[in-house]
């Protein structure tokens, strides 16, 4: 029977694998067929990711058609064997995001972006958590409710 105690805390390293990575590989849809690109990455309040993106960018002009996606956290830097490290891959909906305390959250985490974050192509993204599957380390692998993904807290309070 599986140990269900263990779950909490496969959130709790999820949501810090988010926290800690500045970059994403995000898994878009181009007329049906998986398209993947690299994006810079920042987290709401709650853990939900945030994404500051181009409309010009091929993966924007994919989530505009259909805004399901997945995001690809990891932390396999210094593992002699890369598919030994943690990874995170989230399943979402983006979605346009006109909150400030959001926008500013991205931009701290992501000071560069101020020179191009007010350019009229360029929308903040917040992800909408549906699920994620985690890869923690050999045997420490589960799926994640978007429950234990997120904080329990209204971001707008942050």
């Amino acid at each position: 029977m599986p140990d269900v105690t263990k779950k909490p805390q496969l959130g709790i390293e999820a949501r810090r694998l988010i926290r800690s990575r500045g970059h994403a590989a995000l898994g878009t849809s181009l007329a049906g067929r998986p398209y993947v690109s690299l994006v810079a990455a920042a987290c709401d309040g709650d853990a939900s990711p945030l994404l500051l993106l181009s409309d010009l960018a091929q993966h924007t002009k994919n989530l505009t058609a259909e805004p399901a996606v997945s995001l690809l956290f990891e932390d396999v830097a210094g593992h002699a064997d890369p598919l030994a490290g943690p990874r995170l891959t989230l399943l979402g909906r983006a979605e346009r995001c006109n909150d400030s305390r959001a926008a500013a959250r991205f931009a701290a985490r992501h000071p560069p972006s101020a020179s191009y974050a007010g350019f009229a192509d360029f929308h903040l993204y917040r992800v909408s958590i549906e699920r994620g599957h985690l890869v923690a380390g050999f045997g420490r692998i589960a799926w994640i409710e978007a429950t234990e993904l997120r904080f329990g807290v209204d971001a707008s309070a942050l």
